[in-house]
Parts: structure tokens; C-alpha cells; sequence
């Protein structure tokens, strides 16, 4: 790795002192300035990323720079060990690493700028064909990312049975802490009894980026047609059981409408839905790293129009 040094980045101990750091670029942009003009990169135009979870910053149209603080290590060798691993297996245009390198511990890459528009700017407004359209290319794109080989990513942890074993540990305290309703939680230790036999803890295991979400792909427009143009952020992935990397288009794009439903699983290669197939994906919906229910659920009222875990299985995988 290339090391540059002259400026200082501080050391935390927790990321709510990380966070606040983050949000205020006079704090960091210099070094990030610094670090580029190390590697000879032009930074007379820098735009600072405001959402995400670590310093980003790009440098004119071509160029990101990503820097992970120590405590998110864990992030930085996921997004590095997926852009090797993934490059050259997909159609779809990911990120290219330029450089790496560390300053004062805090490692970091200089990655490719993809072309397109964010996808949670074009979502909303498009119409229903559209929307099918792209549910489809979501589900071809995440059965291509999983046919891709391990490698390094084989290594990664936590390992997939020992991350669900203790999601399954922690789920009923943390829904009814995230105030998921009496009637949802009622039925949780029967889901969890079932999910240890639905979810394979030791099949092959896969590529799982975690979030397939608007906000984590780029869309291009042909003619009128919207189409998966990039896929980026790749700082929480898992290898494990397939099905997971279902769960972020089916809570925040599918919206329990049956045509989405079907374009999503049907370009995963599943052709059938059936009731084990819902129970499970209901299991794994409350046992991801990032579930929310009251947050993530986007069909509107989904707490009136399901009385149990079972209703609320049937309302958002339709069809």
C-alpha cells in the first residue's frame, strides 16, 4: 500500500464521535485533499458525499475517494475484497480501484465515478412497467453476483451460521425495542423455531451484498427506458444463504404488488412462490443486520391490513 502522510486524522473510539466528525467536511476534506494530491489526482473540483457511512469525496467526474475510519475496518475489506472478486462477472458496470492506501491507520481507496443517475431520485416517480422492468434486472444482478467465486470473500466474517444464530439470539428483543406491534411480536418465537429449519445454515455459500436498494444503484434512461446502468457500495457483504439478498428490493421497492413480486423472484430464477418460500423470506426479513419494519416496510398501512407474521408474509410477497 501506498502511505502519504503530513496530515492527521484522529482516532475514535465509537461511531457516534465518528459521525459527527464526518458531518462536517472543514474537519477532513483537507487530508482527503491531501491524500488525493499524493497520488497526483487533480482536486480543484471536489464534491463531498453527504450521505453514506464513511468520508467520501469525489474528485471531478471520474474519480471517488473512499476513507474508512479503523473502527470500520471491517467495511473497508469488504468493499475491497468485493471490487477484486466482482470485476470481470457482471454485465453491469461496478467500481474500478485505482489506489489504496492508509493515513494514520485510517485505510482507504480511490475508486472509479460510475455514470448514470442514483436510483432513489428516478424510483418514485416511475411508472408501473417500468418499475416490474427494473425488479427483474435486480434479480438477474443479484443471481449473477452470486454465481461469482469467493475467494478472499470465503474468509469474511462473521461466518453465515454464526451470524444467524445470533440474529435469531436478538430478534424478539430488538423488534419489540424498534416498537414493532404486539400483534407481529406474538408470533415471532414460532417464526424463529421455523427459520432454524427453513434457513440452510450450512449450504454452498454466496456473494451477499445486503443492501440492494435504490440508493445503491445508478439507473440510465434509453429512449424513454429506465435500465440498471451501475451498482456500487459494497461495504457490508456476507457470504451465505442466497435468498437474503432478497429482502432490501422486496421491503423497499416490491411494495407487496404482485407484478414486482414476480419480475423480482422470477429474474432470481425463482419461478415458484409458495408458503415456505414466504415463511422463510419473512424470517430472514426480521433477522437482517439492518431490519426495521416500521421503517423499511413501504406498503402503505401494512400494520392495518395484517393481524399476524403469517398475514404480513402474505401481504408483502403477493402473487
Amino acid at each position: 500500500m501506498t502511505k502519504v502522510s503530513s496530515q492527521h486524522l484522529p482516532t475514535f473510539t465509537d461511531t457516534e464521535s465518528f459521525r459527527a466528525f464526518r458531518t462536517t467536511p472543514a474537519q477532513w476534506l483537507p487530508i482527503a485533499l491531501d491524500i488525493a494530491r499524493g497520488h497526483g489526482l487533480d482536486t480543484s473540483s471536489p464534491h463531498v458525499f453527504s450521505a453514506g457511512t464513511n468520508l467520501v469525496v469525489g474528485l471531478g467526474e471520474k474519480l471517488i475517494l473512499k476513507i474508512f475510519p479503523p473502527l470500520l475496518r471491517a467495511q473497508f475489506v469488504s468493499e475491497r475484497g468485493s471490487l477484486m472478486q466482482l470485476a470481470g462477472h457482471l454485465n453491469l458496470p461496478i467500481p474500478e480501484i485505482v489506489a489504496e492506501g492508509m493515513r494514520c491507520g485510517w485505510p482507504y481507496l480511490i475508486i472509479t465515478r460510475l455514470a448514470g443517475t442514483l436510483g432513489s431520485g428516478v424510483w418514485p416517480s416511475l411508472p408501473e412497467a417500468q418499475k416490474e422492468r427494473l425488479l427483474r434486472q435486480i434479480g438477474e444482478t443479484i443471481a449473477a453476483v452470486q454465481r461469482a467465486p469467493l475467494g478472499a470473500l470465503e474468509a469474511i466474517e462473521p461466518r453465515w451460521d454464526d451470524f444467524m444464530r445470533k440474529q435469531m439470539q436478538g430478534c424478539h428483543s430488538r423488534h419489540q425495542r424498534l416498537g414493532l406491534a404486539p400483534k407481529f411480536l406474538a408470533g415471532l418465537d414460532d417464526l424463529l423455531r421455523d427459520a432454524a429449519k427453513l434457513i440452510p445454515m450450512d449450504a454452498a455459500p454466496v456473494i451477499l451484498i445486503g443492501e440492494y436498494i435504490p440508493e445503491n444503484f445508478l439507473l440510465a434512461c434509453d429512449n424513454g427506458q429506465w435500465s440498471l446502468a451501475g451498482l456500487f457500495d459494497f461495504g457490508d457483504v456476507l457470504t451465505g444463504w442466497r435468498d437474503y439478498d432478497l429482502l432490501g428490493p422486496s421491503a423497499f421497492m416490491a411494495a407487496g404488488r404482485p407484478g414486482r413480486v414476480r419480475n423480482l423472484l422470477e429474474g432470481f430464477g425463482y419461478a415458484k412462490l409458495d408458503f415456505a418460500l414466504k415463511r422463510r423470506l419473512m424470517a430472514l426479513m426480521l433477522l437482517h443486520r439492518a431490519s426495521d419494519l416500521n421503517a423499511h416496510i413501504c406498503i402503505e398501512g401494512w400494520q392495518e391490513q395484517a393481524d399476524d407474521l403469517v398475514e404480513l408474509q402474505e401481504l408483502i410477497w403477493s402473487g
